[in-house]
């Protein structure tokens, strides 16, 4: 894998906006739902949620992700997204976002995909996180799969 590095940048700019279209094109032919409902810019907005990008060494944006609180205690991770597949990206991403949940005082993070959606699921499973019952606008999903990761802060869990 060639170096990538992750920064917070703005959701906003044009960049950013093509990544999260992909991504949306991507998820509407996997899953027939292009996930445009469940996030929105003005998530960002909050001061405990992040928007990343990662970038290439030419500085090329290759993938994104985002969490936003979903409680106090919990984040929730939205938009992850890789342009390569199965090359280090999307990993790379949520480990700097479950960082920045550390450090903005999140304990856990929640998210959602389809089941359908066989590689974002042993994808996250891979990095840890645990299925749990389906939580808010999703419990009565039966094609939604939602997982949970208790974050790990120095010294112990949280």
């Amino acid at each position: 894998m060639e170096h990538i590095s992750v920064n917070i940048e703005i959701p906003t700019g044009t960049e950013a906006g093509e990544l999260l279209e992909e991504l949306s094109r991507e998820l509407e032919g996997i899953t027939g739902n292009n996930g445009k409902h469940s996030f929105d810019i003005s998530d960002i907005s909050d001061p405990r949620a992040v928007f990343v990008m990662a970038r290439n060494q030419s500085g090329k944006a290759v993938g994104c992700g985002a969490i936003r609180p979903f409680n106090d205690e919990i984040a929730e991770l939205k938009r992850v997204y890789s342009r390569v597949k199965k090359s280090g990206i999307g990993k790379a991403v949520v480990k700097y976002l479950e960082t920045k949940a550390i450090e903005l005082g999140y304990s856990a993070i929640y998210l959602e995909t389809r089941l359908i959606n066989e590689n974002a699921v042993s994808f996250y499973e891979g990095l840890g996180y645990l299925k749990i019952p389906n939580y808010g606008k999703y419990q009565d999903r039966p094609e939604a799969v939602c997982f949970e990761k208790r974050l790990v802060i120095e010294g112990g869990i949280s």
